[in-house]
């Protein structure tokens, strides 16, 4: 929540004349449009706008700047972050199995962090979070946790790719000596040796050309459901390297400053990721068989699973 400074004059709140603002908590230069009803403890963050037909129960937070179009409903348990847009006529649920005139002790709650957006006429089940700067399409029916940054349509919601993060071509690797450069520190798309016969094909790496650490860990992630995301984590020490060796699927590398979406299609490469990238896989082909080389023994201390805590450890502030 946002507090004027003491050296400025508060911007003054906006309540319409056919709104119903029973709540006191209205942060400074906030617009309250007709026909909005604030019931009295709902709290709300600085230079929002709410617009025509909004209604706010008691136990809902709002942040600051975040635009709630017409039409929608905020519940009690929805928390909204700052810089948060909400599209009309979006249908938040608290509660999965309703009933006329029976509660729950305790309604589930729905997160949106910040920065995220909300698209016309998307229902959002409860007990989910919408991670920051995600983009939830408009009509979009959304089950689960949507991740940090994901783009997600459809009914039920998947993940049709990643805010900021553009899809790198897969053949810029010129050798198998030297790795693509990439908008994301430190990661690289090194090209694997490779043998072509009548026998037929074979893709090699070596500890020193194309992998640059020695292994310490092997596992194959495979029969992953295209519906599916793996990953989302970075590590702290940790490096990896993965090679998709059968079908296909999509990387996404983050380094809090900058992203990039990789296309791992072919078994003859292979994508660096060093310590304290954010590294996310989807969009898998049915057949995908990925395989990670990692340059440490499982540690489950070296996993940093949440995004905000991520950006906090790489200095970024959003």
């Amino acid at each position: 929540m946002h507090f004027p400074s003491a050296n400025r004059a508060p911007m003054p709140v906006y309540i319409h004349p056919q709104a119903l603002c029973e709540s006191p908590h209205i942060g400074e230069g906030t617009r309250v449009w007709a026909f909005a009803h604030l019931l009295p403890g709902a709290r709300i963050g600085a230079d929002c706008n709410l617009c025509d037909g909004v209604f706010v129960e008691n136990d809902v937070i709002v942040g600051d700047r975040v635009t709630v179009k017409c039409g929608v409903q905020l519940w009690d348990g929805v928390r909204l972050e700052d810089d948060v847009f909400v599209g009309p006529n979006a249908s938040f649920c608290n509660d999965r199995f309703p009933r006329s005139k029976q509660q729950p002790e305790r309604f589930a709650g729905t997160i949106v962090r910040k920065g995220a957006s909300i698209g016309a006429n998307a229902t959002l089940l409860p007990g989910i979070t919408i991670g920051p700067g995600a983009m939830v399409g408009a009509g979009a029916v959304v089950l689960r946790s949507v991740p940090a940054n994901a783009i997600v349509v459809g009914n039920p919601a998947r993940i049709v790719g990643y805010t900021d993060a553009p899809r790198i071509a897969v053949d810029m690797p010129t050798s198998s000596r030297e790795g693509a450069p990439s908008p994301v520190a430190g990661v690289e798309l090194r090209l694997l040796t490779r043998a072509i016969d009548m026998r037929g094909s074979l893709a090699a790496a070596e500890v020193g050309r194309e992998l640059p650490f020695v292994p310490q860990r092997a596992f194959v992630v495979h029969s992953v459901p295209s519906t599916e995301v793996r990953g989302e984590h970075a590590h702290r020490v940790c490096a990896q390297f993965l090679i998709c060796v059968h079908g296909a699927l999509s990387a996404l590398v983050d380094d809090g400053c900058a992203r990039a979406e990789y296309r791992l299609d072919r078994p003859d490469l292979g994508l660096y990721l060093p310590p304290m990238v954010w590294g996310t896989q989807y969009r898998y082909s049915a057949d995908a068989v990925l395989l990670v080389l990692a340059s440490q023994a499982y540690d489950a201390g070296d996993y940093i699973r949440d995004y905000s805590e991520f950006l906090a450890a790489v200095g970024v502030t959003r």
